[in-house]
């Protein structure tokens, strides 16, 4: 199905965004947005906990947001959790209250995902160039480095530093000290300096910065006449100058600076200073898409059926050296067996199937690792490798699935216990995979996979198992393996 209304949240360690799009043909036209500024990033302590305060802070603009999304259908909606949910340690429990407001589930997005789809909202909103271009976006808690070339982004970063936690670091109660500035300075050239090597040999002829803390760095800029347009260098250390001089936030006025940014503007700069620095940059122009835009973008790829999963699955596929024939036999049994236990599906269970696809063509990548215990080495490259398009919780699902396809059952227990679906396709991989041990082509018999009272039974051919010893015993097998899953399997003869 195709929408002719899209949405993209942005829940951003700075500011959520809200964007809306209309859909024609190719192109999306806003139609919609809502920003507010949350402060995310600033409500974790220490510990690494999101504070009471911010929590309710937070679910406050999003109840106004699931009053804009309320009656879009699930598939034109998608919201991504940045920096400040990526390492809050109470993130789960703000994420289930959040999900339940917005009535949509909640994507946290690795670093890299991040400044792929920041680059994809950059380039879509600027005129296409043969030439690389080196895209920044200073956000609230990390910030974003790209040097792509038209619609493909070839070099990414993503650095753990941004105006907001640079700020709450260096800048404590809105004072700004000459000393503190130089410290932060330093500190976010000691980030950028270990990047550098590789992103000027791949080299760009435009530098552009996305998101508030470049739009705020070029309006006090250009209000001030000290640029005509963007970022200057020379602008940068004027601003320096004046942020110092006035001492305190509070007492930093500047024309074109807006309010709403102060609190968080000499982070922003001090990490835009350094930036400058390190790059060798003398002017940076503004784009005007950003994250959001990025998402919308990837949303219409999706609801328009090209994926950008999809060209990831492919380019593991490749690397990895997978067997394709073999990949091919497991995906085709495994759905087969799916299609049996889930003939009329819902959205959730089409996903899982779907799911179940990757995993089958994924599930030996870990063989270019070693032959032995495969499926964990296949597990951790898929929990912790960069797969543009696929969400942290994505990744997770689909290591977990690849990882139950052989082995004990035993470590699945806990995560087999918060999603039937898990278990219904790791057991149609397991299946696929046991019957296609041998790694060839089979006449395979009638099977029928069905659910019980308290698991799942597979009826087989006796002449078949009879003819195929080796499978008839990892079929027996299974039944002692699922039971330490607390799931009950039986393989019966027909």
């Amino acid at each position: 199905m195709e929408y002719t209304t899209l949405a993209a949240v942005d829940l951003g360690s700075n500011s959520f965004h809200l964007a809306v799009g209309r859909v024609v043909d190719d192109q999306i036209y806003p139609l919609d947005s809502i920003k507010e500024a949350v402060r995310l990033g600033a409500g974790l302590g220490p510990d690494r906990r999101l504070d009471a305060a911010t929590q309710e802070r937070a679910l406050a603009a999003l109840r106004l947001f699931a009053e804009r999304l309320a009656g879009l259908h699930p598939d034109s909606v998608r919201i991504v959790g940045t920096n400040a949910l990526r390492v809050a340690k109470n993130a789960r429990d703000f994420l289930e209250r959040a999900e339940e407001i917005l009535g949509f589930p909640i994507e946290i997005i690795s670093g890299r995902e991040e400044a792929r789809l920041i680059y994809s909202g950059v380039v879509h909103s600027l005129p296409l160039s043969d030439r690389n271009r080196l895209v920044i976006d200073i956000g609230g808690g990390s910030t974003e480095f790209i040097i792509g070339v038209k619609l493909r982004p070839k070099v990414m970063e993503s650095l753990y530093m941004g105006c907001v936690s640079w700020t709450a670091r260096y800048f404590h109660d809105g004072r700004i000290e000459k000393k503190a500035f130089k410290a932060a300075e330093l500190a976010a050239r000691e980030k950028v300096l270990p990047i550098v090597a590789a992103f000027q040999k791949t080299g760009w002829k435009e530098a552009v910065g996305s998101s508030g803390t470049a739009r705020a760095i070029s309006e006090a800029m250009v209000a001030s006449g000290r640029a005509d347009r963007g970022i200057t260098a020379d602008g940068l250390q004027w601003l320096r100058e004046q942020a110092i001089a006035a001492g305190d936030v509070r007492k930093l006025d500047l024309p074109g600076l807006k309010e709403e940014r102060l609190p968080v503007f000499p982070g922003g700069l001090a990490i835009m200073s350094a930036i400058f620095s390190e790059l060798g940059l003398r002017q940076m122009t503004l784009a005007d898409g950003a994250l959001r835009q990025g998402v919308l973008w990837d949303l219409l790829g999706r609801v328009h059926h090209r994926d950008i999963r999809d060209v990831t699955v492919d380019q593991f596929v490749r690397r990895y050296h997978v067997d394709p024939v073999q990949s091919q036999r497991v995906g085709a049994l495994s759905r087969e067996l799916y299609g049996q236990l889930e003939p009329v599906q819902d959205e959730k269970a089409a996903a899982a199937e779907r799911f179940l696809a990757w995993a089958a063509r994924l599930h030996e990548i870990g063989i270019s690792i070693a032959q032995g215990a495969y499926h964990k080495h296949s597990a951790y490259i898929l929990a912790n490798a960069d797969m543009p398009g696929f969400s942290r919780q994505e990744q997770g699902w689909l290591s977990n699935l690849v990882l139950a396809q052989r082995g004990s059952l035993a470590k699945m227990r806990e995560v087999f216990g918060d999603d039937p679906l898990l278990v219904t396709t790791a057991l149609c991989l397991r299946l696929a995979v046991i019957f296609y041990r041998s790694r060839r082509t089979l006449r395979l018999p009638a099977l029928r996979l069905e659910r019980r009272a308290r698991g799942f039974r597979l009826a087989v051919g006796r002449e078949w198992l009879a003819d195929n010893t080796l499978i008839a015993i990892a079929l027996e097998a299974e039944r002692a393996e699922w039971d330490t899953a607390g799931i009950g399997f039986e393989a019966v003869e027909a």
